[in-house]
């Protein structure tokens, strides 16, 4: 019996899992296959954000919204930062929707990784799905927050612009900046669990240098090019000026850098990631 389990041994085929080397950085078959695990951990981590809480998906409404008041109060009110001929609290709200997409996504998908180790360790599946399906599941917090800004636009008498077929493409470089950033913290955070740390000072520190509370007509117009290397910039520049129609947020060499700067990220990000992968099953 022995000699015999030893032949079956030796005569099952033995296949090694290993990360893609060179510049070979996605793998577009294998994402294809595993194209319903994008949708059922999207559809998990939905499910488990708002979990046994008493509010449940009203916390999709209440985080922006009471930024939007504190904000209005402070900023709109005490400090009277313009707010180019807009209504202060549908100024600041507008921004706060895709700045939100993005915080919320930079805080999910940097610690997917660590969060899903007993997967990591135990069944083979790319990687990268952990962060794209982390980010995407901020998609539905903000399409309830939208509502929200709908009906504020409504009660200011502000009409929609013709430029509003151009918004899906801001969301689209919102979620591709956050899911470059995602990629990058995410692998370093398996390696560096200092990143933990570290992540809610950076987004404290993003939103201010990103214009939410004031407007970028604020600044030299020899130092917004500058400005525009903040990917996040060009997103809510963006957003005004498909939502609220104003013109100084208009795009132009801005959202050029920005999305210049955003697309870097993503490729940056994906090869970081992919060439790190290999590790994540020891160290993670």
């Amino acid at each position: 019996m022995k000699d015999q389990a030893l032949e079956l041994i030796e005569e099952t085929p033995l296949t090694i899992i290993k990360p893609p080397k060179g510049w070979a950085v996605l793998n577009f078959k294998d994402m294809w296959r595993y194209r319903e695990l994008i949708y059922f951990l999207t559809w998990r981590d939905i499910k488990v954000r708002y979990k046994q809480t008493a509010l449940g998906a009203s916390w999709a409404i209440l985080k922006p919204f009471m930024m939007m008041v504190v904000f209005s109060i402070f900023f709109g009110g005490l400090a009277e930062v313009p707010s180019d001929g807009v209504p202060y609290p549908v100024f600041s709200y507008t921004a706060l929707l895709p700045w939100e997409l993005f915080a919320g996504a930079l805080s999910i998908a940097s610690r997917s990784l660590v969060a899903n180790r007993h997967m990591i360790t135990k069944v083979y599946f790319p990687r990268i799905i952990l962060p794209i399906s982390s980010v995407l599941g901020g998609l539905v917090d903000f399409l309830i927050a939208f509502v929200i800004l709908i009906i504020m636009m409504i009660f200011y008498g502000i009409a929609p612009t013709t430029n509003m077929w151009t918004l899906p493409l801001f969301l689209l470089l919102a979620l591709v900046t956050a899911l470059g950033t995602s990629l990058w913290l995410s692998a370093m955070n398996v390696l560096y669990r200092d990143i933990g740390y570290i992540l809610p000072f950076l987004t404290q520190f993003w939103l201010f240098i990103t214009p939410v509370v004031y407007p970028t007509s604020m600044l030299p117009e020899k130092y917004r090019l500058i400005y525009a290397l903040n990917p996040m910039s060009g997103v809510v520049e963006g957003f005004r000026w498909a939502l609220l129609g104003i013109q100084d947020s208009a795009p132009g060499p801005m959202l050029i850098v920005s999305s210049v700067i955003s697309m870097l990220i993503l490729i940056t990000g994906i090869i970081y990631f992919r060439r790190t992968e290999r590790q994540f099953a020891d160290m993670v």
